[in-house]
């Protein structure tokens, strides 16, 4: 029996009780298909400029049972807030994800698995800066390249900032975290006010680690500027001398296209975080598992 009832307002499991006692037999086709059609094919990202866009861009390209899905851009605020209402309602969404990210201690997720490896393995977070700023301010560069810590440091800063600014949170991870912070500053003079023009990007990932790396330069008596500014602007902004220094950008994957074409007139002073993750991901309760469970439209 063809079930007239309007699947979109019902969770994926209500359909299958609802399926069952009606006599009708449950398919993987049929629930992906009800998943695409509630969806309107339709993924919810993030900033036109992100990194992840432009792979997630790449992944509707490359996955044949893709065709005809789009990819939704918006804000990460405007994100959060679809999957805050799909989450509460049990209804389905996928979005572009990635950790360390606050959302996935709010809700039950879970990353689809990748079978062509479009999202690329686990990817690191690079120290960058321009070119002469070893030379120009060696003190600062060496606090830069000590610069070390774990996703769940920044994630512990992540969720602390829902309830409070994220230079309290950060403040307070500094005074828990002393022992390692004095690791990236041992031996190290301290500055008379130099200006440092520090580059991020308006992500609560990076608005983390550039308020830990903020205060521990102004501790050590740097004057520090940060400048949130999209990817491709804050390459840009480096190859050209406008930017002194960065802790944002996450590859080989997430930002590697701008690595490849401002790279020449960059120095990449290595990881300072290693294990974050990218790809499109979906709240538990859907019954899906790859990203080639979601097919396209008939």
């Amino acid at each position: 029996m063809k079930m007239k009832t309007p699947i979109k307002l019902l969770s994926l499991a209500s359909a299958s009780l609802l399926l069952a006692a009606c006599g009708g037999e449950e398919t993987s086709d049929n629930e992906e298909a009800s998943i695409g059609e509630q969806l309107d094919y339709t993924i919810t990202g993030i900033e036109p400029g992100a990194g992840i866009t432009a792979t997630t861009e790449r992944a509707l390209e490359e996955y044949d049972n893709l065709d005809g899905w789009e990819l939704e851009t918006s804000s990460t605020a405007g994100m959060m807030g679809q999957l805050d209402s799909a989450y509460g309602n049990e209804e389905p969404i996928v979005i572009t994800g990635w950790t360390p990210h606050y959302k996935f201690e709010q809700y039950d997720l879970k990353f689809l698995e990748d079978p062509e490896g479009t999202f690329g393995e686990p990817e690191f977070v690079h120290t960058m800066a321009r070119m002469g700023f070893e030379e120009d301010m060696p003190n600062a560069y060496a606090i830069m390249e000590n610069f070390s810590w774990e996703v769940d440091d920044m994630q512990s800063i992540m969720l602390a900032a829902q309830d409070m600014e994220f230079d309290e949170a950060a403040a307070n991870w500094i005074e828990e975290n002393q022992e390692t912070v004095d690791s990236w500053t041992e031996g190290i003079e301290e500055a008379n006010g130099e200006s440092i023009e520090l580059g991020s990007f308006p992500w609560d990932s990076e608005r983390a680690s550039s308020a830990v790396i903020t205060q521990v330069l102004e501790d050590h008596g740097f004057d520090v500027t940060v400048n949130n500014v999209d990817p491709s602007i804050l390459f840009q902004a480096l190859a050209q001398g406008e930017v002194d220094v960065t802790v944002a950008p996450w590859l080989p994957t997430t930002q590697g296209a701008y690595l490849e074409e401002y790279g020449d007139e960059i120095v990449d002073m290595g990881p300072n975080m290693e294990g974050t993750v990218i790809g499109l991901v979906v709240p538990e309760y859907m019954e899906i598992d790859s990203i080639e469970d979601l097919n396209a439209p008939e």
